[in-house]
């Protein structure tokens, strides 16, 4: 076996594990693949390593297979896991997609005579480009080669949706909500806030009924636009006519006009097919105008809540223990143990003070902070990568390699997932990471050409050929 890895994956959540099954599938038998991951657990990451029984996923097992072509292969595990008939238009949690996804990296990684796969539980923090490859330096001091690296590190720390919360203590304020600590010894008769309204959002109040909190939560975001609902049953799948993207008025339009003949259900799904060519089709402005202005209703129609989900937080805000409400937190303070927050309602001008136990950051993806990853630091500062225009993730090209800061894009340098927003925008749910992998995986298999040999156009540039 060679002692450079084929490829080097950074990252063992969804995307990275995903990212290493379809790699495998495509290499010589003879090539191995390295999956780093820093936290605990492989397979898992941030969304599906949460264990409350209420942390659902928001959408159907049909649709959450592993691989593209075996629409099936989910509804299969989890009848031999559980002996009994799944439907496929269930909803089931995130913690059992966690352990679906964990098992099928285990079984490869354990695969007797085969030893093509190591899972290796440290951190990439550099990244040399080599003429062989990539050189990568770990936290615990050892060094990895591979010829080409991935990086799929999930969803990025996220600047504050209101920068003042940034000033309040670690023990009121939790930037990460899935992190232990976020819901930890909470007052159960205090006021929660939870910044942001969409399904992390969701996520949170529900861990807060689970755990036996009884206070107010209050949801606060910018324009108030919790998730929608999926419909009871999943509707049958249509042909979608293909859409134009002559402005984002005009599409607008079309949308809501095709809402009134077939319902907002099925208008917002049948653009789905086409969501990431429409917006690697629009101009930057585009783009801005749609994250200024569209984005919070696309995300509540987009990404919707289960059935059974949408009951329980509906039954929360009619008892009055879950609000939502519109607007700004302009100031924050810690005061006697506890976070005195200004905000001002949307349209209005006079602002008004409240007290919590605890805020919580439910916004997800918004602007990312490069410096708080030390090996997105160093690529960029060694020209490898540069942030996107709108500055959501990585800059990459259609086929997931990095766009350094020369323009040049490399073949054995790639980003998956939620990195790559900026270039795809939907590459957060679980089917469009799919395909996005399957096919970044073919393409990068055959740009490393015969075992043991980097093709020519996959070089960086400024090496000796």
């Amino acid at each position: 076996m060679d002692r450079r890895a084929a490829v080097a994956i950074i990252g063992a959540g969804f995307s990275g594990a995903l990212t290493a099954l379809h790699l495998l599938k495509h290499l010589p038998a003879d090539a191995w693949v390295a999956l780093i991951e820093r936290n605990e657990g492989f397979g898992r990451g941030v969304a599906f390593a949460a264990s409350s029984p209420s942390n659902v996923l928001n959408v159907r097992v049909s649709n959450m297979s592993a691989f593209p072509g075996e629409p099936a292969h989910l509804s299969e595990w989890l009848h031999r896991r559980q002996g009994a008939f799944v439907a496929a238009d269930q909803f089931i949690t995130r913690e059992t997609y966690g352990e679906y996804i964990g098992s099928l990296l285990e079984a490869e990684a354990g695969r007797e005579g085969a030893r093509r796969l190591l899972l290796l539980r440290d951190e990439a923090r550099a990244l040399e480009r080599t003429l062989l490859g990539v050189d990568l330096e770990l936290a615990s001091g050892a060094r990895l080669s591979a010829k080409a690296a991935v990086l799929a590190i999930g969803p990025l720390p996220a600047r504050p949706m209101f920068p003042v919360l940034a000033e309040l203590p670690p023990a009121l304020y939790a930037p990460d909500p899935w992190a232990p600590v976020a819901l930890a010894d909470v007052d159960p008769r205090g006021l929660v806030v939870l910044v942001g309204a969409g399904l992390t959002m969701v996520d949170m109040a529900l861990a807060l009924s689970d755990q036996g909190h009884r206070g107010p939560i209050l949801a606060l975001s910018r324009r108030g636009l919790a998730p929608l609902t999926h419909a009871p049953v999943a509707p049958a799948r249509k042909p979608a006519p293909v859409p134009e993207l002559v402005g984002v008025a005009a599409l607008v339009h079309s949308v809501r006009g095709r809402a009134q003949e077939a319902g907002w259900r099925q208008a917002v799904d049948e653009l789905r097919p086409f969501t990431q060519a429409l917006w690697r089709g629009a101009t930057l402005e585009q783009k801005r105008r749609f994250l200024r202005h569209l984005r919070p209703w696309w995300d509540s129609h987009r990404h919707r809540m289960a059935p059974g989900v949408a009951r329980r937080i509906e039954d929360m805000r009619a008892e009055g223990q879950l609000s939502v409400r519109a607007g700004r937190i302009v100031a924050a303070e810690a005061r006697e143990g506890r976070a005195l927050l200004t905000w001002r309602p949307r349209g209005e001008r006079l602002t008004r003070s409240f007290e919590a136990v605890r805020v919580v950051d439910c916004t997800g993806f918004n602007a990312f902070d490069l410096d708080r990853i030390p090996l997105l630091r160093s690529l960029v500062d060694s020209r490898l990568a540069q942030a996107d225009a709108l500055g959501l993730g990585l800059d990459v090209d259609a086929a997931c390699r990095l766009i350094g800061r020369g323009g040049g894009a490399d073949k054995a340098l790639r980003a998956v997932g939620p990195l790559t927003r900026g270039a795809f925008w939907e590459i957060i749910a679980v089917p469009d990471i799919r395909n996005q992998v399957a096919s970044m995986a073919a393409d990068l298999a055959a740009a490393l050409g015969p075992p043991g040999v980097l093709s020519p156009e996959a070089r960086p540039a400024g090496l000796p050929a």
